[in-house]
C-alpha cells in the first residue's frame, strides 16, 4: 500500500501453566514466558509503531507486595525501548545480587516482570492521539485484587458517545478520551458489581479477611462480566484483559472483524492477533492454533481452568479482508496463498491494459508488501502464455509450419518479464518542520532501477496492494516511474476501489480523501449532475437522525461503471507538468474476484458499502454530511 494507513493493532497474552521454577529447570530461565511475550510482539511489530506496552500479574503474592505491573512507550521504536528498559532493570539487579537467575523465587520477588501472566500491545493510533495516556494497556486500580483491571485491544467502536452516556446513566463521570477508556470503565463497572455481589453474600458467612479474598477470587465470573459489558458494543474488537487476582480473558466481536488466535499445551496458553507468530514462537503445527470464535470470551481462571463461552448474539461473519490484502504478515500459509491469488486474478485486466504485448511488458511491484501478489500475477500470466504457446505449437504442427524462426520469435522470447523496478530506500525522518521540505523528501523515499525499461517500447505494470487516497502515486511514484520513459504505465491494485469510509479501525474515515470518491464527484460535476450532491446530503442527514441502516452514499457511484471511475482516477493521479507523454492506466480488483481469492474474509464494506453493524451505516452517512458541510475530521 503506497498510501500510508494505520490500522489493526496487535495483541499478545501469555499464561504460564507451571511455576517459574519449572521453566528455569527445563529451559534455563525463569523468564521463559516473558521472552515468549517479546517474541510474539516482535513477530507482530508490523501491527503498530505508534506505541507499545506490556503488563504482568504475579500469582500468590503475599499482602503488602505488588503483584501487577505495567510499562509503556510512545517514543520512536517503542517495542525495543520497552523491552530494553525492562531487561536493563533485570540485568542491573542481577549485577547487584538482588536477583539470582538460577533461583526463580528471587526473580519473582525482585523483578517486576517475573510473573506467570503477561499481556502486550502494539498500537497504531486511529483516535485518541499519540500520547502516553492513549497507549495500551489501560489500567484500573483498586486495593482489591479482583477489581484491578488491565486492558488492551485491537478494536474500534462506532458508538463511543453512547457508551460514555451509558456510563453517565450508571452514575459514573467518564473522561471523554477514547473508546478504550469507555470500554475499560464499562468492563470495570460490571467487574465492581460482580465483586460486590460476591462480597455481600460472603460477609454474612463469618469468613476471615484472607478466606474472603480467596473466595471472591475463586467465585469471580468473568464470563458474566463480559456478557453484561458487551451488550452495547458496536464495532470491531479483539480484547484481552488481566485481573489482579490472576484471572484473564480474551473476547472477539460477533462478526469476527478483528482477528485473534490462540494456542495451548501443558506449559502455556497464548493468544495473538495473527496465527503465524504463535506457530513460530511455540513451534506449533497449524492445526494446533485455533481461531477465537467470534462473539465468544475465553476465560482463564487463576486456578488454570479455561472456558470458552458465547457472550454476544452471533452476526454474519465479516472478517476484515484488508487483513489478507495488506495488514497481516504474509508468512501465514493461507495469507500467502490468498495474496498470490489476488495478484493472479488481475491477469486478464493486465493483458487487456497492455494489449497482450508479452515481449514488451515488464511486471513489478510497489511497495514491498505487494511482492507476493506480484508473484501470483506473474504465475497467472505465464500460465496464460503457456496455453497460447501450446495452441500455436499444435496449430503449427498440424499445418506443417513449425520452423526455428517461429520457435525463437513467437514462442520462446515472448514471455512475461519480472523485474524489481522500485525499492523503498529509507524511512523518512519527520524532524523537518517545513511541510514543503517534508513533501520533497517524501518523494525520495522510493527509488528506481535504471536501465530495466526500453524507453518508448516497454509497458511497465506495477502491482500495488491498494490505492486509497492516491497521494503517493500523484506526488512521487508516478513521477519516479516516468523517468524510465515506458510506453505505458499500468498501476494494478490487488484491492477493489475503496469507495466508503472505514469505522472499524482503518484510518480512512473522511470520504473526501478517498480517490474513488473524488473521481465520482468529478464525473458528477462534469456531467452536470450537481443537484445529486444536495439530494444525497439531505438523505444522509435524515438517515443519521433516525439511526437508519441505508447507505445513501452509494447513489454517488450508481451512475458510473467501475471502468469509468478507474479511468478518472488515472487522470486525477497523473502528476501535472510531467515530462512523459505515455499512457497511464489504473486497474482495480473486482469485488467478485476479491471473494474468490479471499473466500473466508468477507468483510468488504469499504469496497461495497455493506457494513456489518448498524454503526457502520451511521458513520458512512455522517461522513458524507461532513464532506458536504466541509467539516474536517473523523465521522465517529
Amino acid at each position: 500500500m503506497s498510501d500510508k494507513l494505520t490500522h489493526e493493532c496487535g495483541i499478545a497474552l501469555i499464561r504460564l501453566k507451571k511455576p517459574l521454577s519449572y521453566y528455569q529447570n527445563k529451559y534455563g530461565t525463569p523468564l521463559w514466558g516473558f521472552t515468549k511475550l517479546f517474541l510474539l510482539m516482535e513477530k507482530q511489530h508490523n501491527r503498530g509503531q505508534d506505541g507499545a506496552g506490556v503488563a504482568a500479574v504475579k500469582l500468590d503474592m503475599p499482602p503488602g507486595e505488588q503483584y501487577m505491573f505495567r510499562d509503556r512507550c510512545v517514543e520512536a521504536n517503542p517495542l525495543d525501548r520497552v523491552f530494553k528498559r525492562i531487561w536493563s532493570d533485570y540485568n542491573q539487579k542481577v549485577a547487584e545480587g538482588t536477583i539470582h537467575p538460577e533461583f526463580a523465587d528471587t526473580v519473582k520477588k525482585n523483578f517486576d516482570f517475573g510473573a506467570e501472566l503477561y499481556m502486550g500491545h502494539l498500537r497504531y493510533g486511529t483516535s485518541g492521539g499519540y500520547s502516553l495516556s492513549s497507549c495500551h494497556p489501560f489500567y484500573r486500580r483498586s486495593p482489591w485484587q479482583t477489581r484491578n483491571l488491565a486492558l488492551c485491544g485491537n478494536f474500534n467502536m462506532t458508538n463511543t458517545a453512547e457508551l460514555n452516556q451509558s456510563l453517565i446513566t450508571m452514575g459514573q463521570h467518564p473522561i471523554f478520551a477514547t473508546d478504550t477508556q469507555a470500554i475499560l470503565e464499562r468492563i470495570g463497572f460490571f467487574l465492581d458489581e460482580e465483586h460486590e455481589d460476591i462480597y455481600r453474600y460472603l460477609r454474612t458467612r463469618g469468613l476471615s479477611g484472607e478466606e474472603m479474598s480467596r473466595r471472591i477470587s475463586e467465585d469471580l465470573d468473568l464470563t458474566r462480566v463480559i456478557t453484561k459489558a458487551a451488550q452495547q458494543w458496536d464495532g470491531a474488537y479483539s480484547l484481552c484483559g488481566l485481573i489482579g487476582n490472576g484471572d484473564a480473558f480474551v473476547t472477539r466481536d460477533p462478526s469476527g472483524i478483528r482477528p485473534c488466535f490462540w494456542y495451548q499445551d501443558d506449559e502455556v496458553v497464548a493468544f495473538a492477533s495473527e496465527r503465524a507468530p504463535l506457530m513460530t514462537v511455540f513451534d506449533a503445527a497449524i492445526e494446533q492454533v485455533q481461531e477465537v470464535t467470534p462473539g465468544h470470551v475465553i476465560v482463564i481462571k487463576r486456578r488454570g481452568t479455561i472456558t470458552d463461552t458465547q457472550v454476544t448474539t452471533p452476526l454474519p461473519r465479516a472478517a476484515c479482508s484488508f487483513e489478507r490484502i495488506y495488514f497481516s504478515r504474509g508468512n501465514d500459509q493461507d495469507i500467502y496463498s490468498e495474496r498470490k491469488a489476488l495478484g493472479g486474478q488481475l491477469a486478464d485486466q493486465v493483458l487487456d491494459a497492455t494489449n497482450h504485448e508479452w515481449g514488451n511488458t515488464i511486471i513489478s511491484f510497489i511497495p514491498n508488501t505487494s511482492e507476493i501478489a506480484y508473484f501470483g500475477l506473474l504465475h497467472s500470466l505465464r500460465e496464460r502464455r503457456r496455453d497460447e504457446v501450446k495452441k500455436i505449437l499444435l496449430e503449427a504442427q498440424n499445418e506443417n509450419r513449425l520452423t526455428e524462426n517461429l520457435l525463437d520469435e513467437v514462442i520462446l522470447r515472448n514471455w512475461p518479464r519480472g523485474e524489481k523496478i522500485v525499492s523503498k530506500d529509507i524511512k523518512l525522518r519527520t524532524f523537518i518542520g517545513q511541510e514543503s521540505t517534508r513533501n520533497q523528501l517524501a518523494s525520495h523515499v522510493y527509488d528506481i532501477t535504471y536501465g530495466t525499461i526500453r524507453p518508448g517500447i516497454d509497458n511497465l505494470v506495477c502491482v500495488d496492494d491498494s490505492i486509497v487516497r492516491g497521494t503517493t502515486l500523484r506526488k512521487s511514484i508516478l513521477r519516479m516511474l516516468a523517468r524510465l520513459q515506458p510506453k505505458r504505465i499500468v498501476i494494478a491494485s490487488t484491492a477493489p476501489q475503496i469507495r466508503y469510509p472505514d469505522c472499524y479501525g482503518i484510518d480512512m474515515s473522511e470520504l473526501g480523501k478517498l480517490i474513488a470518491f473524488e473521481a465520482a464527484i468529478s464525473l458528477i460535476k462534469e456531467r452536470g449532475q450537481t443537484p445529486l450532491l444536495q439530494e444525497v446530503y439531505q438523505l444522509c442527514r435524515d438517515e443519521v437522525a433516525r439511526n437508519g441502516t441505508v447507505n445513501h452514499v452509494a447513489k454517488i457511484y450508481d451512475g458510473f461503471t467501475p471502468e469509468e471511475i478507474s479511468a478518472r482516477i488515472a487522470e486525477l493521479v497523473r502528476p501535472r507538468k510531467l515530462d512523459w507523454k505515455g499512457e497511464l492506466s489504473v486497474i482495480f480488483q473486482t469485488i467478485e474476484n476479491l471473494h474468490k481469492a479471499v473466500p473466508n474474509h468477507t468483510g468488504d464494506w469499504y469496497f461495497s458499502g455493506n457494513y456489518p453493524t448498524p454503526g457502520g451505516y451511521r458513520i458512512v452517512n455522517q461522513a458524507y454530511v461532513n464532506y458536504y458541510e466541509k467539516s474536517e475530521g473523523r465521522s465517529y
